[in-house]
């Protein structure tokens, strides 16, 4: 039976694509628990609660990469439904988080859209639990000033947010952006963590940290 338990998958996930940015938001839950979590409900909270419904697992937390739109605008709405806490982003980005609604207007998006407030602002050496999962918090400025990736060591899987994409990284021509710091940060924080380190990002496929390292062209001076 220890076996069994040992090779058995220790995470689900569903990627549920939301808006009209096509944002990743991840519902991921403990296998052995069935005790999950929401990452970055960035709106469509209605397709938000059927997958939900449709994996039959039991949302604890709500957890955010970082405070922009794409990634927050359902946020407050999906805490009120489920009634569970928001943990994240790092306390840098609460000027984004104070302005969700005002930044929502700037792009046409206001059903739903809420400020956000979060029971808990993350840091640098944070850890987050979810059933018997659990991730270190890396703080990865740079995208935005208060960006974290998700990591958990056992599974080599973390979730980055808009800090590293497949191919590409996070635009840094918004407020608070700097491309220097986002190119450290990955440098810093993501590239030590393995190449065999598989990755869900905000937008577009997943990769690896050695996919990513290798074939990059803003990591290996391509770009």
């Amino acid at each position: 039976m220890a076996n069994d338990r040992e090779t058995a998958p220790k995470a689900g996930a569903i990627i549920i694509p939301v808006t009209d940015f096509q944002q990743n938001c991840c519902l991921l839950w403990c296998e052995i628990t069935k005790r999950a979590v929401v990452i970055d409900p960035g709106g469509d909270v209605p397709n938000i609660l059927a997958a939900i419904e449709q994996a039959k697992v039991t949302v604890e937390q709500i957890w955010i990469t970082h405070g922009h739109i794409d990634h927050v605008g359902g946020a407050a709405e999906l805490h009120d439904a489920l009634n569970v806490p928001i943990e994240g982003p790092h306390i840098a980005d609460k000027y984004l988080l104070d302005n969700v609604v005002a930044s929502g207007q700037r792009f046409g998006i206001t059903s739903g859209v809420r400020n956000v407030t979060p029971d808990r602002w993350l840091e640098e050496g944070n850890q987050v639990r979810i059933g018997e999962l659990v991730f270190d918090v890396l703080h990865c400025p740079g995208h935005s000033p208060g960006s974290v990736v998700f990591f958990n060591d056992g599974m080599r899987f973390a979730i980055v947010g808009d800090v590293l994409f497949s191919g590409s990284v996070g635009r840094t021509d918004l407020p608070g952006g700097s491309h220097p710091t986002l190119i450290k940060s990955i440098i810093d924080k993501l590239l030590p963590l393995g190449d065999d380190v598989g990755f869900i990002c905000g937008h577009g496929p997943g990769s690896s940290i050695g996919q990513e390292r290798m074939t990059n062209p803003f990591l290996n001076g391509m770009a």
